[in-house]
């Protein structure tokens, strides 16, 4: 066994890796409670509000039960355009404790609210959090981790996200006998006071310290979480990096960065128009259009999210073994066939006493699929794949078009839906996920088990498989 196999596997084993990577995965638990909790308190909020206007103006009711929906979104757009610059600007650990303080307060406002207007502006200020969160959280933990397991470490993170779901429908179904909305998302501050109180005694990025010119604090944090013989050869590796960059938005796209910012923008488009946050923020509304009750069809989506997690935890455990390209195309494959089969479900008038099964099997299954290959490849990749100067630009650069790509999605598919029947809008998901198949296969590269240092080397070597016209020219350990 070489030296550096027997480094890796010793950082494997340093427990202050883990605490720090947990902690920091909280991101994902606010991310992911906020985008389920709203499922099932939509049902709720109706009861409370009128939902015919807005600010004194009449407005259609799905329009408007779009916008609370929605609401988030717009604040995550917000959220996760800041959130680059300022994660390379404050630093990753400060923007966290900021995101968690706004979503806190996002929380409260949408408990307290008065109208639906003042709900909305909690769903933004919520919206403000999570977009932080989604940038800072995944880009936190893959400069603090050891490249072995920097995949599992990461994909915590989508872990989080699923639990927070998870959370979140055991909530609704908890207070969905009282019609208690409020708790519902009141709820939410819990996770975020969590998430600041530990991230208080959490260290830097050793990245980000490193080309603060702090060298010294670098050292001392890589010390944490490395072995002794590993840290002054990262540290090499980190200020080669520092050194031949310059730093600036004009990186993104350069000749040799531009196919990474391609890459990123896709799977940041696809990861939400191939339909997942239909079933996160509709399974209630689906399941109830095939005859499931209120309180029946928030506990169907427990299962959904149970699945959910436990598949998420499978892809953690292969992640950094199988590497990133078989789960991903895997994944893919299973959600194009299994929207298809949903959309059969809705289709035949033959099965309309077996649809409420078919359809919930059809999610169940749908979610498996994605929370194996796109959930946690998207997140993890774009942590990988950029120059460590603009890498917080670069994230934030692609999850905002997640995000926008989010609000598309949740502002249409009630629409959709009129428009076509729920088997063509399922359809139309079922196709946009074979093109994700076709998009990944060709162009999204594997980067199992080299440092972010190596993965930039070898890229910018290769200029991304120009010289080989193949994604999987990026070298491998294997």
């Amino acid at each position: 066994m070489s030296t550096t196999d027997t480094g890796d596997a010793a950082d494997g084993r340093n427990p202050f890796v883990y605490v720090v990577a947990a902690l920091a995965a909280l991101n994902g638990l606010l991310f992911g409670f906020d985008t389920g909790v709203i499922s099932g308190a939509m049902l709720y909020i109706r009861d409370t509000f009128e939902l015919t206007a807005l600010f004194g103006y009449a407005i259609d009711p799905s329009y408007v039960e779009g916008i609370v929906v929605s609401g988030a979104m717009v604040g995550a757009i917000v959220g996760a355009a800041l959130g680059g610059r300022l994660a390379d600007r404050l630093g990753r650990r400060r923007l966290i404790l900021v995101g968690a303080v706004v979503f806190f307060v996002g929380s409260l406002i949408m408990a307290v609210a008065p109208t639906v207007e003042v709900l909305i502006v909690g769903r933004i200020l919520d919206g403000v959090g999570i977009g932080f969160a989604s940038v800072v959280g995944p880009l936190y933990i893959s400069e603090i981790s050891p490249p072995k397991i920097r995949g599992s470490l990461v994909s915590l993170n989508q872990l989080t996200i699923t639990s927070g779901i998870l959370i979140a429908y055991l909530v609704n179904y908890a207070f969905a006998s009282g019609g208690e909305w409020r708790w519902m998302l009141g709820l939410g501050m819990v996770p975020a006071v969590v998430l600041f109180v530990g991230m208080v005694f959490m260290p830097e990025s050793p990245r980000w310290l490193y080309e603060q010119g702090r060298e010294k604090d670098a050292r001392e944090v890589l010390a944490r979480t490395r072995v002794e013989s590993r840290v002054g050869d990262e540290l090499r590796e980190i200020e080669e990096t520092v050194r031949t960059e310059s730093g600036t938005l004009r990186d993104l796209f350069q000749p040799w960065v531009r196919p990474m910012l391609i890459v990123g923008v896709g799977l940041a488009a696809f990861q939400q128009v191939t339909g997942i946050n239909t079933v996160i923020y509709y399974a209630p509304t689906i399941l109830e259009s095939t005859g499931f009750a209120d309180t029946a069809s928030i506990l169907a989506t427990v299962g959904i999210g149970v699945v959910n997690v436990a598949m998420t935890v499978v892809a953690i455990l292969l992640i950094d073994r199988t590497g990133r390209r078989p789960l991903l195309l895997s994944g893919l494959a299973g959600m194009t066939v299994m929207l298809g089969v949903l959309g059969v479900a809705f289709y035949v008038p033959g099965l309309s006493g077996l649809v409420g099964w078919i359809a919930t099997g059809s999610l169940m299954l749908y979610v498996a699929f994605f929370a194996i290959g796109l959930g946690p490849v998207f997140w993890l990749l774009i942590a990988e794949i950029y120059p460590m100067q603009v890498r917080g630009t670069a994230m934030g650069t692609v999850t905002v078009v997640n995000w926008a790509a989010n609000l598309l999605v949740s502002l249409t598919f009630l629409r959709l839906v009129d428009v076509f029947g729920q088997s063509g809008t399922f359809w139309l998901y079922g196709g946009l996920s074979f093109l994700a198949l076709v998009f990944c296969y060709q162009l999204v590269p594997e980067t199992k088990g080299r440092s972010l240092e190596e993965i930039e080397a070898d890229l910018r070597e290769t200029a991304f498989g120009s010289e080989t016209g193949r994604p999987d020219a990026v070298k491998s350990d294997d």
